[in-house]
């Protein structure tokens, strides 16, 4: 049964030309006469039986049906030239794998701790995207995802494969000068917890995602806090760190995620009582809808990756 696939030069054309809105100008780019993009245009519009651009008094403009294609022809090429290149650079050997993740945990744990990973598989080259929410694979170039939500949440991705990771375990964070202000102590003694009564009394800092975080903590921790709600949100933890740091308030982060502020100084922790959060870090594979021979790159890396989640839930 032969593809419904529209020829490589035929998509490089219109890709082209609807980047530039431009048959003249994709024509010096791809080296042809204005011509050869029109007839290549011209034959992927009647494969398609869609009308790609209309001429204006200013040239050709994309239809609404060519813009929303040209997004995806761009993504189509794009991964085309990657994966191209890659097997190029290593000539068969060794591999790449893109990983979409979730940014705070990707700048803040993964990409810190990568360098072990590329010592142990020096052949392999490791891509990472931005993802924060669930995604087909299909649409995107990518071979996994570290994934942080609850067990439902990643249960429910559809055509998904989920492992969990590690558990999202949070503690209060602020500046020691936050804590210095706030208990009348002498300067050098903020490392010293206080109590959740005294930090009921403290500015909060709320993460928008987590909305009920601090109410969750009190009530573990059996303390009335009227004002467990109250306070700026904002919605990375990257954010709520900088936020900390500054002496805004307290914060909930994971401290394997500010592993470098509290080694210098600039977050201590606040009260010493951890919350057990209820979404946790899941590394999801898609579903195969058929027998594929295991990418070795990608097996190793959810290898390694699993090993070092284990290691810092222990540490945590």
């Amino acid at each position: 049964m032969r593809r419904m696939i529209p020829s490589t030069q035929a998509l490089a054309c219109f890709e082209a030309a609807a980047r530039h809105e431009s048959y003249t100008r994709a024509a010096q780019e791809l080296a042809l006469t204005q011509s050869a993009v029109s007839r290549q245009i011209i034959a992927l519009e009647e494969q398609l039986g869609v009308q790609l651009f209309k001429r204006s008094r200013h040239g050709m403009v994309l239809t609404v049906a060519g813009h929303q294609y040209s997004q995806q022809v761009a993504q189509w090429l794009q991964g085309i030239e990657r994966g191209t290149l890659d097997i190029m650079a290593h000539q068969g050997a060794g591999g790449a794998i893109s990983i979409a993740a979730v940014p705070t945990f990707a700048t803040r744990w993964l990409l810190p701790r990568l360098p072990q990973f590329l010592q142990q598989h020096p052949g392999v080259v490791v891509h990472i995207d931005v993802q924060t929410r669930p995604f087909a694979f299909a649409e995107r170039l990518v071979d996994a995802a570290i994934y942080a939500g609850t067990a439902e949440q990643a249960r429910q991705w559809p055509g998904t494969q989920a492992t969990w990771l590690m558990d999202e375990l949070i503690v209060p964070v602020c500046s020691p000068r936050l804590l210095e202000g706030a208990t009348q102590r002498g300067r050098g003694r903020a490392y010293l917890t206080v109590s959740p009564p005294v930090l009921a009394q403290l500015p909060l800092l709320q993460q928008s995602t987590r909305p009920d975080g601090w109410r969750k903590w009190f009530d573990a921790a059996g303390v009335p806090a009227p004002h467990a709600l109250d306070g700026p949100r904002y919605e990375l933890f990257s954010m709520l760190a900088v936020a900390a740091a500054a002496g805004m308030g307290v914060a909930l982060i994971p401290p394997m995620l500010i592993e470098d502020e509290l080694a210098r100084g600039e977050l201590v922790v606040a009260c010493d009582q951890p919350l057990k959060g209820s979404r946790a870090y899941y590394w999801m594979t898609p579903l195969a809808t058929e027998p594929m021979p295991a990418q070795p790159a990608l097996q190793a890396f959810g290898n390694w990756l699993k090993g070092r989640a284990a290691g810092s839930a222990i540490n945590t």
